[in-house]
């Protein structure tokens, strides 16, 4: 990375890493930004924090209010997993994809929507399975060169620790 590179990530929050990657023509950041890091681990808080409430058996007063931690836990996972599928559909949209890429950001929507009628365990494990899955699922878009290549590491980083998290708790 040159002088001009490191200044231009260090202004952009970037944490330190690749650098620039300019052999395919499309000049893509392979630095992670940090508001990238950040926000993706903060993402992780739910996860282990209502993943460990739900082992462990305390709802921390939530049961006053007619909630639980496994309750909360597959909402969220629910939603995460529209997020997950929202992604792909983003790039198809930016990029100009086809039919195949606009289906197939639909399925984690639909699976996750169908993992919250499912009875416990299975609504947990479901959800679980799905982000693990995704996160292998979603790898085809840095391959294609649609997603900077950070991006894809993270996901898989990401998706490890919340897939975890949820078939744990199951």
């Amino acid at each position: 990375m040159d002088a001009a590179e490191t200044a231009a990530s260090a202004r952009a929050g970037a944490v330190s890493g690749i650098g620039i990657d300019r052999g395919d023509g499309m000049g893509r950041l392979t630095t992670v930004p940090a508001s990238a890091v950040l926000l993706g681990i903060a993402g992780l808080i739910p996860f282990i924090g209502f993943a460990a409430l739900s082992v462990s058996g305390s709802d921390v007063g939530l049961g006053m209010i007619g909630l639980s931690p496994r309750t909360i836990l597959s909402a969220y996972g629910a939603v995460i997993a529209s997020f997950l599928g929202g992604i792909r559909w983003g790039v198809a949209a930016a990029r100009g994809a086809g039919w195949p890429d606009y289906l197939l950001a639909i399925v984690p929507s639909l699976l996750a929507w169908t993992a919250l009628a499912a009875p416990a365990p299975w609504d947990l494990r479901m959800l679980g399975v799905l982000v693990l899955v995704w996160g292998l699922v979603d790898q085809d878009l840095s391959r294609r060169g649609l997603v900077p290549v950070w991006m894809s590491r993270m996901r898989l980083v990401l998706s490890g620790v919340a897939g975890a998290s949820l078939l744990v708790a199951a």
